[in-house]
């Protein structure tokens, strides 16, 4: 019986060619939509479970209170470390203090390689659980040890056995290899991290490393901790929740420093938090994308369900016979669902060619390296399993319309669908293109948004400014002879070094204190150290005052601020006021006001900072480009000049406009995706209306003959048969609209710096929504109307 089930389903597909080839490619789009974004959900809940104790690992992190607002965190002191094993070692399995992942250069003879890496102590790589290629996870006991990837011991020794074998960090620490882990994979955390070498190696490469053992209030450092086997992250919290505030002098309680554990299991989802609480964080993105994903299918299942009904009057006859030679309703719904899984297999084929033709451009695009499992027996059975599903739900509305027709009344010729047959079908279609214009104006909001975010004045000049890590010893104290040689070949204008690269804040500082200070009010300040011409080579804007200069040796001793911190230290006429440190023992005095500069994120109010002048606090160099010379000219001199001078590290650079445009990475991507899958829904929406348009054409043939006998024009057709479908269009923006308004106005209050959302982006959906329902309707409408009169009543 199944065989003839889909033996007369086949046969059905072949006789009507349009409507299925529109069923099968709606359903082709649509399911393989579905499967991208099921292979890069599937990939988001997996990230990070490649480490073996994923579900008991966890970064310590904090929170604090400054001026009555809670920030959160994972930088920690150093003493935080020693004292949860020596005073709660019992609620953890390992703890491993660590130094933030970064590049760094590693060196064997004359090979520089420019790799991630980071510091970690000795249990770091059993948290981590790494798979060992060779060595054991205890690598790291030495105090000049070091674990490499497999792909690092590639680079370095090609086929040769790396172990034993020593190599250089950063040109300035000797270390021997004691082992080789597996690379870790694209979708993990620290899928940079290329090598790890011991904690109290690093603590050694700095004197103030020493000093900070012993400060609770110097947050420069990482730790990472296991919980034990016979507790939980709840427990251990409500644990150590004051581990570090029991231990901070009583000037510094105010702060209200609360220590917790963030899991790994939440670090790629849910490391958002306002207010001292966990608002998700990527999360959201999944959700949407998922939602979109869920509402593509729907779409296509709509589709199937509107053409199946619309014919519904063609297969009545069939209904009739079958059921007057014994044909149940079960066996009739039966026949028609097959036929819907039919067509859902057959579309399933075609979405998997879809999805591999799409998945390098996908992966490209979310930032993703994802591929079709072809060879997995799970994969099958999932696709398989999910397209018989989405044949039933495609296929349950019309087998139960279909199969609930009266036998006598269709065999007698007496069948009517009713005056409100087709309300079905309008709804559908409204409900179809609801979902459309709501991913239009979705999609036309978050792309304002990313524009509105990069247009927005960033307080210095990005072009042809680049910055360079000063990565080994060889890049202290060269300023000098670094831009007589640059400026000698004419290829900068300027050149500066400063202690964070100019698209972040690597310090924060307090305990300043300056005339007329509230006493309750909190300090804390974005510290930025710079050498001089820092303000020529980025192009600050001095609101007040002057910028630092050659002309001043006494610049060390002087302060510049922007005017966040003019604010928040509510001083008028600041220049020549001064401001003590360290608890007054050094005194700054403030030569200027700065306009704001946007370091860290463009969607927040910039902070209040402070620029300093000590050219021996720096880790970056930063060159503006000589405008007359062209880009390529001018890297090439540069490339020459440092490998003439620092010839132990590898050039490299990071132009400032790419970083900073970096910082937009998620909102882009999630801005195209949105982008790519309203396309889809608008395609598949349109597959729909042009398939329904068709059938409305052909049933009413014997009535536009007439018409256009009785003198109608092809415009008064056109008309005649587009009108409802732009009725049903309105429909949908009238119910799109307020719900558009509602989930996206709410989407952008996660923003500080947003649009506002204007009325003119429900005019261009509606617009747009219009336009393209006549332009696949008008096909029909037109063709019919130009249809031989006589031949279509001869036909009748």
């Amino acid at each position: 019986m199944i065989k003839n089930y889909f033996k007369i389903a086949w046969r059905n597909l072949v006789k009507n060619k349009k409507s299925s080839l529109i069923n099968i490619g709606g359903l082709s789009i649509g399911m393989a939509v579905a499967m991208l974004i099921g292979l890069w959900i599937w990939d988001e809940l997996n990230f990070d479970k490649y480490h073996k104790n994923y579900d008991r690992v966890a970064q310590v992190f904090q929170h604090q209170t400054w001026n009555g607002e809670v920030g959160t965190g994972p930088a920690i002191p150093m003493p935080l470390g020693e004292e949860l094993r020596t005073s709660y070692g019992s609620n953890f399995k390992y703890l491993a203090m660590a130094s933030w992942e970064g590049e760094h250069i590693l060196t064997l003879g004359d090979k520089h390689i420019n790799t991630g890496g980071m510091y970690i102590e000795k249990d770091g790589p059993k948290i981590l659980s790494l798979k060992m290629v060779a060595g054991t996870l205890d690598g790291l006991s030495g105090l000049n040890s070091i674990l490499i990837s497999a792909a690092t011991a590639k680079s370095l020794f090609g086929t040769d056995n790396a172990m034993g074998k020593n190599i250089k960090i950063d040109s300035k620490l000797d270390v021997t290899i004691t082992g080789v882990y597996e690379d870790l994979p694209f979708n993990t955390s620290m899928r940079e991290v290329n090598f790890i070498a011991p904690w109290d190696l690093y603590i050694t490469t700095e004197e103030w490393f020493k000093r900070a053992a012993t400060q609770w209030g110097n947050n420069s450092f990482q730790l990472y901790a296991e919980i034990g086997d016979n507790t939980s992250f709840e427990k251990v919290n409500r644990n150590i929740i004051n581990a570090k505030f029991d231990k901070l002098p009583e000037e510094e309680k105010k702060y209200k420093a609360r220590i917790f554990l963030h899991p790994m299991k939440d670090w790629r989802l849910r490391s958002s938090f306002k207010g001292g609480f966990n608002v998700g964080g990527q999360i959201q993105y999944v959700k949407m994308i998922a939602l979109i994903g869920v509402f593509v299918l729907l779409l296509a299942c709509i589709n199937f369900m509107n053409l199946s009904t619309a014919r519904s009057e063609r297969r009545a006859k069939e209904v009739g016979i079958r059921k007057t030679v014994g044909s149940h309703r079960g066996q009739l719904v039966a026949q028609f669902l097959s036929e819907a899984v039919l067509v859902a297999l057959i579309a399933f084929i075609f979405s998997l060619l879809l999805t591999q033709l799409c998945l390098p451009w996908f992966n490209e695009v979310s930032d993703k390296k994802m591929s079709v499992l072809w060879g997995s027996p799970v994969f099958w059975m999932i696709g398989i399993a999910f397209s018989v599903i989405t044949g039933i739900i495609a296929g349950s509305y019309p087998a139960l319309y279909l199969s609930s027709f009266n036998a006598i009344k269709v065999l007698k010729g007496s069948f009517k669908t009713g005056r409100f047959s087709a309300l079905p079908r309008k709804i559908l279609v409204v409900i179809q293109f609801s979902v459309s214009i709501a991913l239009i104006i979705g999609t036309i909001i978050v792309y304002q948004q990313i524009q509105h975010t990069k247009n927005r004045p960033v307080g210095y000049n990005r072009e042809g400014l680049l910055m360079i890590n000063m990565q080994t010893p060889e890049f202290y104290g060269k300023h000098d002879i670094l831009e007589h040689e640059l400026k000698k070949i004419n290829v900068i204008t300027e050149i500066a070094e400063t202690n964070s690269p100019l698209n972040a804040v690597w310090s924060n500082t307090s305990g300043f204190n300056w005339e007329g200070k509230d006493p309750n009010l909190d300090d804390d300040f974005a510290t930025i150290w710079v050498s001089q011409d820092y303000g020529k080579t980025v192009g600050m804007t001095m609101v007040q005052g002057r910028d630092f200069s050659k002309d001043f040796p006494g610049d060390t001793a002087s302060l510049i601020i922007n005017e966040a911190a003019l604010k928040f230290m509510n001083l008028k006429d600041p220049v020549g006021k001064q401001v003590t440190w360290n608890g007054g023992n050094t005194k700054l005095t403030i030569v200027g006001v700065a306009k704001d500069m946007i370091m860290s994120s463009p969607y927040e109010p910039v902070k209040q900072a402070v620029y300093l002048m000590n050219p021996n606090n720096v880790n970056w160099i930063l060159l503006k480009l000589n405008p007359s010379k062209s880009i390529s000219e001018s890297l090439a001199g540069i490339e020459s000049v440092f490998k003439k001078i620092i010839p132990s590290a590898p050039f490299k650079y990071e132009f400032i406009d790419k970083a900073y445009a970096s910082k937009f990475d998620d909102e882009v991507r999630v801005g195209k995706l949105a982008g790519f899958f309203t396309i889809l829904a608008i395609i598949i929406s349109c597959l729909g209306l042009f398939g329904l348009a068709s059938f409305v054409a052909e049933q009413r043939t014997k009535e536009i003959g007439i018409r256009k006998i009785v003198g109608a024009s092809v415009f008064n057709l056109w008309k005649l048969l587009s009108k409802d479908f732009i009725f049903l269009v309105s429909l949908s923006c009238l119910i799109a609209m307020p719900l558009g308004y509602y989930f996206l106005n709410k989407w952008l209050q996660n923003y500080q710096y947003k649009i506002a959302i204007s009325w003119w982006v429900f005019a261009a959906a509606f617009a747009g929504a219009i336009i393209i329902t006549l332009l696949t309707v008008s096909f029909q409408a037109i063709k019919a109307a130009l249809a031989n009169p006589v031949k279509s009543l001869r036909t009748e």
